[in-house]
């Protein structure tokens, strides 16, 4: 997997577009998009498998709900995932590479895990039985204005609004804010996990420095992933892990991955280990 843009760019670029133009993506864009997927790849050893569904002319369109979110859309990419390991993680990682990349390419999308019709997408997605079918996005031109419901939703969730450094980042342990001089030259990959996208906007990320090392924790809301059969804020989890790893290498800092390596650090309610990024 190549990451040849900017991640900076490409994060303060995308935001959750719900309304869409009837405008075709080109033939060209199609196939980069297809390379760029075939090409995906996570740090945590987890299959991810990608869908894609052109509703554009379908008969039994109408049987694909998005309950009113998403308006205009004809093209979505879907996917699924075995439910073991850190696979939820895997495809937030995988997924929101995906997301920067389509944002990259002027192209809008909008992560969808529960305002979406799973039976009706699941078949026209030629999903296999017994698969876990948590996430999709449509993806295609914004319409150059917000329709009502969007409008809504964005101020109930306030989208544009991200919590603090305070809240967020801390150093060895959780009393503890880290401030931007003491993360130095790991600031930016704080910030550019700052703005990522999280369902609902809770934002459940986050992070300690401890021993040189970077330790990430998800703040699990309480009841907020109950209508599910797993915790999707895990997928977020990921999230942060692919905003992170891609501004590290922005950066040309080494480091990776580990999900065995947790702090000994007296934990808040309500958080647990996720896994640590590990300065090479």
């Amino acid at each position: 997997m190549n990451i040849n843009f900017s991640i900076e760019e490409a994060a303060t670029k995308r935001y959750s577009v719900r309304n869409y133009q009837e405008r075709e993506i080109e033939a060209e864009k199609l196939e980069l998009i297809k390379s760029f997927i075939d090409s995906l790849e996570n740090p945590f050893g987890s299959k991810i498998n990608f869908h894609y569904l052109d509703s554009k002319g379908m008969k039994n369109e109408e049987k694909l709900g998005t309950y009113g979110v998403i308006k205009g859309a004809k093209q979505y990419i879907g996917t699924t995932i075995t439910l073991e390991g850190q696979a939820l993680e895997a495809l937030g990682y995988e997924f929101e590479a995906l997301v920067l990349y389509l944002a990259n390419l002027g192209l809008g999308t909008c992560w969808l895990g529960g305002t979406f019709d799973r039976a009706g997408f699941a078949e026209a997605m030629k999903v296999k039985e017994g698969d876990i079918f948590p996430i999709i996005t449509p993806y295609g031109y914004p319409a150059d204005h917000k329709h009502e419901i969007e409008i809504e939703m964005r101020k109930m969730i306030q989208a544009d609004q991200r919590k603090e450094w305070s809240e967020l980042f801390f150093n060895e342990n959780f009393s503890s804010p880290i401030t931007k001089e003491e993360a130095k030259d790991m600031a930016f990959a704080l910030e550019m996990v700052r703005l990522g996208p999280s369902a609902s906007n809770k934002q459940p990320w986050r992070i300690v420095l401890k021993d040189g090392n970077w330790h990430f924790f998800e703040y699990k809301e309480p009841g907020y992933s109950d209508r599910f059969s797993y915790d999707i804020q895990r997928v977020d989890m990921g999230i942060a892990a692919a905003h992170f790893d891609f501004a590290v290498k922005d950066k040309n800092i080494n480091g990776h991955f580990e999900i065995s390596n947790a702090p000994e650090v007296e934990l808040p309610e309500n958080v647990q280990y996720s896994f640590s990024w590990i300065r090479d």
